[in-house]
């Protein structure tokens, strides 16, 4: 099957065309007839599986096949809430080149920046916007959105969503949305919590389920490194010194462990920068701009921060920490070898995490296979639960001594001090 098969009007299949796009996924295969139709939709695949493309190609449509946005000012009839920055950016992109031959208006609307643009843009006249839920919530406070017109709602990444605690927000909107509309539901998970809440937003849905999240695409490769904490950084060195990855997105479980390790790379003159949630928003889309363009080897992210990066042809994805829930290893690697292309997933594993990759072959039902020639292999043992217990309370001892000291410190500051003349002020 090809897209020309789906049958798409001919300014989405020229769009789709200059993008390289012949042949649909799975999830876009089997989604784009069910959407045009008008049906509600309920839909589950993992990441990398083409799900942008699955939502926004047959709303595209289904908008051309009105000629609303010719009469007047344009109104906002689509609204598609994603969980992060980054994804609504990555979503409007490719609504934008969807559009590109059609009279169809997009913005992307989100926090962390200043509302200014955003408000230029809505009041322009806008059909789609994609947004994540606070900002959103405001500007509707403003005064500078309405959703009465809204005829398809999407939400996107439901569980990560949910997961983030937008639950209340979602809520909200629901609430005022217009009764009468289309709604598309996607999730990677389909946890009861999610259920839930995709019965009080869809009206007898087609459940589509494609690639489930426990497991991973035969076009990656997995490898598994297994080594000592004390060790992960230079391991890390070695293994992009290797001349086949010109390109790696490194997965940290902290925001100050992604820090850490760019601060290493740099020292060993490797082009690398970090994106998690204490960055700015243009810090982080610099960053984003930066390893598309080639301009850094190394992206380092976190989980929540890396939904929504979407690079072509990204062949490697490195986990530095290995994450313990099995379906966020899923998550990860999926960041490579999208769309059918082949992509390589590494995992530098210490003592500790190796409970983690037992249970991530245990649920993708798939063996690592462990690499040999490794410089840095695994000596020290993981730490029994009483020791565990005994390292976690003297870690928790020494954070509330160290906060102690410091509290008690700032309290015997001299009044006289600039420093606290400027807090007073």
């Amino acid at each position: 099957m090809e897209f020309k098969d789906l049958q798409l009007v001919t300014p989405i299949l020229k769009a789709l065309k200059d993008k390289n796009y012949t042949t649909p996924t799975a999830i876009q295969a089997k989604s784009i007839p069910v959407i045009l139709k008008g049906n509600d939709v309920l839909g589950s695949a993992q990441t990398g599986t083409g799900k942008t493309a699955a939502f926004a190609i047959p709303i595209i449509q289904r908008l051309m096949e009105d000629d609303e946005p010719n009469r007047g000012r344009r109104k906002i009839r689509t609204l598609v809430i994603t969980p992060t920055r980054e994804l609504a950016i990555q979503i409007a992109e490719n609504f934008t080149d969807y559009t590109k031959y059609t009279d169809i208006k997009n913005t992307v609307i989100f926090g962390g920046v200043g509302q200014g643009k955003q408000v230029t843009a809505l009041k322009k006249g806008i059909d789609i916007v994609i947004a994540t839920p606070g900002r959103l919530l405001d500007l509707m406070g403003q005064g500078y959105i309405s959703l009465k017109d809204i005829e398809y709602f999407i939400l996107d990444e439901a569980d990560r969503m949910l997961n983030m605690g937008f639950v209340h927000e979602i809520k909200k909107l629901i609430a005022i949305l217009p009764k009468q509309r289309q709604s598309l539901f996607f999730s990677a998970t389909m946890p009861q919590n999610i259920l839930k809440l995709s019965n009080e937003i869809l009206v007898n849905p087609k459940k589509i389920t494609v690639n489930p999240v426990s497991s991973t695409a035969q076009t990656i490769q997995q490898y598994l490194y297994t080594t000592n904490k004390s060790n992960k950084n230079e391991l890390l060195i070695h293994i992009l010194k290797r001349p086949e990855i010109e390109q790696v997105l490194v997965f940290s479980r902290t925001k100050h462990g992604a820090d850490r390790i760019v601060k290493k790379l740099k020292k060993a003159n490797v082009e690398s920068a970090a994106i998690h949630g204490d960055k700015s928003q243009n810090q982080r889309q610099r960053a984003l701009a930066q390893f598309k363009e080639h301009k850094i080897t190394v992206l380092v992210a976190t989980d929540i921060a890396a939904r929504g990066i979407d690079i072509d042809k990204l062949k490697f994805v490195i986990n530095f920490d290995i994450p313990n829930e099995p379906e966020t290893y899923v998550h990860r690697i999926g960041r490579c070898g999208r769309a059918g292309e082949n992509g390589v997933a590494i995992s530098i594993c210490e003592p500790e995490e190796n409970e983690f990759i037992k249970d991530i072959e245990k649920t993708t039902k798939k063996k690592i296979e462990v690499v040999k020639d490794n410089p840095f292999p695994q000596t020290d043992k993981a730490m029994s639960p009483s020791e565990k217990k005994a390292f976690e309370k003297e870690k928790q001892k020494r954070k509330q001594e160290f906060f102690a000291n410091r509290k008690k410190n700032q309290n015997k500051s001299p009044k006289g001090n600039p420093k606290n003349r400027r807090r007073r002020n």
